[in-house]
This record gives structure tokens, C-alpha cells and sequence, in this order.
């Protein structure tokens, strides 16, 4: 992922937040203005801050990358959902959500 990639992609998990740069920036222990660096490509995190970044949204470090997951959060929260659906329950949904997909 290059640089301004990975400034836009902070910026739109942290939108999905919605939380500011400055509150993000200081949740993670960093100077006010760090995360809007980061956004702004004018800076990139160490692993260790990124793995605090990943923490503080709620999401791995693999889904941070995953550039055709729109809001992983949410697919996360989902994800923890469907596992507490019955076998027959879970295959419904399955038919409604292929019904959506293939329209």
C-alpha cells in the first residue's frame, strides 16, 4: 500500500468512527496533530503506533489492508452475529443475502 493510500484509508475508518483526528491522535498517545499527518502523507506510523491505530478502530491489521472491505467494523460485528444463529436460521439468512447479492 503506498503512502497516500494508507492516509486515506486511516481517514475513512476513522470517519466511519466518527471521531476527529485530535481525539484519535491522543487516544493513541501521539501529539494532537499525529493522525492528521498520517492523513495528510506526511507521515506513516511505526508498526508499533499501527498496531494501536488497528486497536483503537476495532479492527485487525489484515482489515485495515482489505481495500474492498468498505467497513470492517461493522463486518466484524456482524461476523459475531451470524455465530450465534442456528444452523437453519444461518442458512436462511445465507438464501436472503445470496437473493441480494445476485440481483
Amino acid at each position: 500500500m503506498e503512502l497516500e493510500s494508507f492516509g486515506e484509508r486511516l481517514a475513512s475508518l476513522r470517519l466511519k468512527k466518527k471521531v476527529s483526528a485530535r481525539e484519535m491522535s491522543l487516544s493513541i498517545g501521539q501529539s494532537d496533530n499525529y493522525i492528521n499527518k498520517i492523513e495528510n502523507n506526511k507521515a506513516f506510523p511505526s508498526m508499533t503506533v499501527f498496531f494501536y491505530i488497528c486497536e483503537y478502530l476495532g479492527i485487525s491489521q489484515r482489515d485495515f489492508f482489505d481495500d474492498e472491505s468498505n467497513d470492517p467494523v461493522q463486518q466484524i460485528e456482524l461476523h459475531k452475529k451470524l455465530k450465534k444463529l442456528d444452523e437453519r436460521t444461518l442458512s436462511y439468512f445465507t438464501g436472503i443475502l445470496d437473493e441480494i447479492l445476485n440481483k
